[in-house]
């Protein structure tokens, strides 16, 4: 009973010593020091958050056998666990994403497969940053961890074409730094203001926040542009959106002929829309009402846009 949880307590430490100390600065095969020079209890987390399975814990003991609380000494580095067939090339996990389906990615990934990226590890989606999920982005991020979990000597790197590839909210790229620091993966960019690899951890984490405030500045800078272009429109009156059903023309016309003591119905059949998915088609009754209404309220006659509203419901009683 007692030997199975000292079995695992060494295992977890065989793990963590195979990284050099940030805190410390011990080196690989040692245990962590304490600032007073003796074995320190537990490893520094900057430490054991680099083995991906002790990453999310509070702390990991020092196995007894380390001799806790004794001068410190430095231990035997362990053997480098690279078979003389393994590779130890950088190895990438690219990711492409564009917001609208009009958008285009092949660029994007041009880039990447240029880069050295097969198209096996290459993943891409055409979906917006406000949505929280993205299913291509987690599948990126699952196999980048599970490349490092087979192959922790080599370093995994997670490749975009520029940071707002990834988000624009700091606080969603703030921890997607951590997610990437606690398992071991490096992030790369090959456009952008913080071009090359980038190991969010030091202080290159402040750099990395840094770059996604202004990200999300630029984002939000760009949205009140559009909005005030959107105002500035309005007011020469260009409002967007679709065309309408009835023209100025179309509604002089009927104006014109209700005026001679033409009915609406009998106007209808010789009115054709002439735009839009109705192109060619005769408008509907209550597109021509709505319309006369509207030109009686902007010539604020409010007792023509009574008679115009009560004789549409006449006429759907008389239909009816």
């Amino acid at each position: 009973m007692s030997s199975e949880p000292e079995a695992t307590t060494t295992s977890d430490a065989d793990e963590v010593e195979r990284h050099p100390c940030p805190r410390c600065l011990v080196e690989p095969g040692s245990p962590c020091r304490s600032r007073s020079g003796a074995v320190a209890g537990t490893y520094h987390t900057g430490r054991f958050t680099k083995v991906a399975r002790l990453a999310k814990q509070l702390r990991v003991p020092t196995p007894a056998d380390r001799g806790l609380g004794q001068p410190w000494r430095p231990g035997t580095p362990p053997p480098a666990p690279i078979p003389s067939d393994t590779p130890t090339a950088d190895i990438r996990v690219g990711y492409a994403r564009c917001s609208h389906l009009t958008q285009e990615l092949q660029s994007q990934l041009d880039a990447l497969a240029g880069h050295g990226i097969g198209r096996d590890k290459i993943f891409a989606e055409k979906v917006s940053t406000r949505v929280r999920v993205r299913p291509k982005f987690e599948a990126a991020l699952d196999a980048a961890r599970q490349i490092k979990a087979h192959a922790p000597h080599c370093r995994v790197i997670l490749t975009v074409y520029e940071m707002k590839r990834l988000g624009r909210d700091s606080a969603e790229l703030t921890a997607l730094a951590d997610h990437l620091t606690a398992h071991g993966i490096a992030l790369e960019m090959l456009a952008g203001p913080l071009t090359g690899i980038y190991d969010p951890s030091g202080t290159g984490r402040v750099l990395f926040a840094f770059f996604a405030a202004m990200a999300e500045t630029e984002r939000e800078n760009i949205r009140e542009a559009t909005l005030e272009g959107l105002n500035a429109a309005a007011r020469k009156g260009n409002h967007g959106g679709r065309p309408p059903v009835i023209t100025d023309d179309m509604l002089h016309t009927v104006l014109r002929r209700r005026a001679k003591g033409e009915s609406v119905d009998s106007i209808r059949p010789d009115l054709l829309i002439p735009t839009g998915k109705r192109k060619g088609r005769n408008p509907s009754l209550a597109s021509i009402y709505r319309a006369l209404a509207g030109h009686d309220k902007a010539r604020s006659h409010p007792e023509a846009v009574e008679q115009a509203h009560a004789e549409f419901a006449l006429h759907t009683t008389s239909q009816t």
